[in-house]
């Protein structure tokens, strides 16, 4: 009797942190992806610095790293 109920409060447990498990990775797999262009300013609000007169034009350093300036 006493090992039933050990065993069915192990499998609930583990039923139940499968469940969070799960939440969990669905939240990560769903990020927000950013715009494939920004302006000057939306660049300078997030930290960076626009790059205007290089090749491509891209945005270097804080949140819009890496995206092109239009």
């Amino acid at each position: 009797m006493r090992i039933r109920r050990i065993l069915t409060a192990v499998i609930a447990t583990a039923a139940l942190a499968g469940l969070g498990l799960t939440g969990a990775a669905t939240a990560i797999a769903a990020p927000q992806s950013a715009p494939s262009t920004v302006t000057p300013y939306e660049c300078k609000q997030g930290g960076g610095t626009p790059a205007i007169n290089e090749d491509g034009n891209y945005c270097r350093g804080g949140t819009q790293d890496g995206q092109q300036i239009d």
